[in-house]
């Protein structure tokens, strides 16, 4: 994901704009691994192999989402790991 889509991106679920952007692996402005995180619902968004998944709760992948926490779990806020929605550490 390029840093400048952070200008467009809204939380799915509420709209709010902007999202807090916690990079975990960037390289020359493209974030490959992080997490994009909405404070006013709590949810977090996981960018995958440079895609930010932005899905309404269900049509999202539970097993998938969970895996990736448990991998970034030290690179990932508190707040993250074991408050966000939909699911959590």
């Amino acid at each position: 994901m390029n840093k400048t889509m952070m200008d467009i991106l809204a939380c799915p679920i509420d709209k709010n704009h902007p999202l807090e952007l916690f990079e975990i692996k960037e390289k020359e402005g493209i974030i490959s691994e992080g997490v994009l995180f909405c404070s006013k619902c709590s949810r977090f968004y996981p960018i995958i192999e440079e895609i930010p998944i932005l899905l309404p709760d269900e049509l999202r992948d539970k097993k998938q989402e969970i895996e990736f926490l448990k991998t970034y779990k030290d690179k990932l806020p508190e707040k993250i790991i074991t408050k966000a929605n939909p699911w959590h550490l």
